[in-house]
């Protein structure tokens, strides 16, 4: 099975904020880091230190999105905090559903919150590439 990570995360969040959510969110699905296939996340985040080094880190790709087509995508945790600082109400499961070409049916984790010991929040969504879409 071949997932995509949808990640967030505040300004200035440490790589290992990153790192240990993105580790809890694998664990929970019982998944590796060789079945990534790709991250996602906002376009306003194409800066942020943290995920461009775990990116790289992790010799995968990233997709961006900016505000208006994450908002299209219907989530199951959209957050009014989330809309109002970067005019989307989900980032993470979003991206995710983008990236993967599919729905929140695909969906292995929903936005797994974790909030770093320099509390920096970080927050993590995987979603199942299904089949079809690995063909295509």
């Amino acid at each position: 099975m071949k997932i995509v990570i949808g990640i967030g995360c505040d300004r200035g969040t440490p790589l290992k904020t990153l790192e240990t959510a993105l580790a809890q969110a694998l664990e929970r699905i019982d998944c590796e880091y060789d079945q990534i296939e790709c991250f996602a996340t906002i376009d306003k985040k194409s800066d942020e230190d943290s995920i461009n080094s775990l990116v790289k880190k992790r010799h995968k790709e990233i997709i961006y999105y900016p505000a208006t087509e994450l908002a299209q995508v219907k989530v199951p945790n959209p957050s009014a905090v989330v809309m109002k600082y970067v005019g989307t109400p989900a980032v993470s499961e979003a991206a995710a559903i983008l990236a993967a070409k599919t729905t929140m049916q695909d969906l292995l984790v929903e936005k797994l919150k974790y909030r770093g010991e320099d509390g920096k929040n970080a927050t993590i969504s995987v979603v199942c590439i299904t089949k079809n879409k690995e063909k295509e």
